[in-house]
C-alpha cells in the first residue's frame, strides 16, 4: 500500500493515510485508527483557525507528548500522518511523508453532494 515505505523507518509505530471523510484509506500499527480520526478532527480545527487568521492552508501538523511524536502533512483533502516514539529523529519521516504527499495528489478528488 501507499504507507509501506514508512514501516521500516526507525521509531515509527503507526501511520495512516486519511481521506476527506476522516476515515483511513491505508493504515498500520497500533493506534492507526485513532491517529486517523484525531488528525481529521485536528485538521478541521486548525483549518478553521487558519482561515480566521487569514493564514492560508494548513500543510503540516507536528506535536510531541511525553511518549510520542506525531508528524502529519496534508495533500489537498488528504492527510498523511505518523506516530513515532519520543526522541526519534523526525527528519526521515518528514521527508518520506512529503514524498508520499506528492503521490496522493494523483488520487481521485471526492465529489461532495
Amino acid at each position: 500500500m501507499k504507507l509501506d515505505s514508512l514501516r521500516n523507518l526507525p521509531g515509527v509505530v503507526a501511520s495512516a493515510l486519511i481521506g476527506p471523510d476522516g476515515l483511513p484509506l491505508d493504515a498500520y500499527g497500533e493506534g492507526a485508527d485513532v491517529l486517523a480520526a484525531e488528525m481529521a478532527s485536528l485538521r478541521g480545527s486548525l483549518d478553521r483557525t487558519s482561515r480566521r487568521l487569514g493564514a492560508g492552508d494548513v500543510t503540516r501538523i507536528s506535536f510531541t507528548t511525553e511518549r510520542i511524536e506525531v508528524v502529519a502533512v496534508t495533500s489537498g483533502e488528504y492527510i498523511l500522518g505518523a506516530v513515532m516514539l519520543r526522541g526519534s529523529d523526525t527528519r526521515a519521516i518528514q521527508q518520506a511523508l512529503a514524498r508520499l504527499a506528492l503521490d496522493v495528489r494523483d488520487l481521485p478528488r471526492v465529489e461532495r453532494a
